[in-house]
């Protein structure tokens, strides 16, 4: 065999191996591809810009936009502002988030809902766990831009507010999103993370890129933990009628 010859083997084996995995793509995402896309929107984007804020912090490096949001929020100070951002603070965390996720934990349990009781305990005890873990492992001093009115421990990045609250939030929307609530329920919870994220950077115990990596951390965590209980389904639930066995 000349070496044209196996030159022209050589490139229809290549030629074919391609076509093969072309095929092979289409096919994945003509079956697949609403979920490729979910995967991709609700964890790979989060877990880059995490990654992102991450690599930085690590390195002791400043974000551009953290001091001029600080500073314009402390600019909105108040007597009225500063009651209401306390208020918010401490329902999205110790006297509002807590309580609910036991409550939401005891809820499902009781009405049996085996797989939505585990999903929720499983995203909401391990974001606790992995901000914890992270706040250690990134040892980020806390904002000193001037004395806050509330006392803050601790590290700061990621923010364990946005953290939590984030996670209680998605945990809800996806557990309404079959029903009729899914809307409602998502439209309180978006206003709520806002509310509870702004409120750390308005009392200067955050900076802002601790928030985003707070919510980054908790989509990535929640979606995860769903798609692992549910078996890889972004539409795990049953209809109304059927009954619950545990599956």
């Amino acid at each position: 065999m000349s070496n044209d010859d196996t030159r022209v083997g050589h490139i229809n084996r290549v030629t074919g191996f391609g076509r093969d995995i072309a095929l092979f793509a289409a096919r994945m995402a003509k079956r697949h591809g609403w979920r490729l896309l979910m995967l991709f929107v609700c964890i790979g984007l989060p877990l880059a810009l995490f990654g992102e804020l991450a690599e930085d912090v690590h390195a002791s490096e400043t974000f551009g936009f953290d001091q001029p949001i600080l500073l314009a929020a402390h600019a909105l100070a108040s007597a009225g502002l500063d009651r209401l951002f306390i208020a918010v603070t401490d329902a999205g965390y110790l006297y509002g988030v807590v309580p609910f996720d036991i409550v939401l934990v005891l809820a499902l349990l009781f009405a049996r809902r085996r797989r939505e009781t585990v999903f929720a305990i499983f995203a909401i005890v391990g974001s606790a766990l992995l901000n914890l873990v992270a706040k250690h492992a990134f040892l980020r001093a806390r904002p000193s831009l001037w004395q806050s009115i509330v006392h803050a421990n601790g590290t700061s990045f990621p923010s364990g507010h946005a953290m939590g609250s984030a996670t209680l939030a998605l945990v809800l929307v996806l557990l309404a999103w079959p029903t009729r609530w899914r809307w409602p329920v998502a439209a309180v919870a978006v206003v709520f993370v806002l509310l509870v994220g702004f409120s750390r950077v308005y009392l200067g115990v955050h900076y802002p890129s601790d928030i985003l990596g707070g919510w980054a951390a908790a989509a990535v965590w929640t979606f995860g933990v769903y798609g692992l209980v549910f078996n890889g389904s972004l539409r795990p639930w049953r209809r109304p009628d059927a009954p619950d066995d545990g599956t």
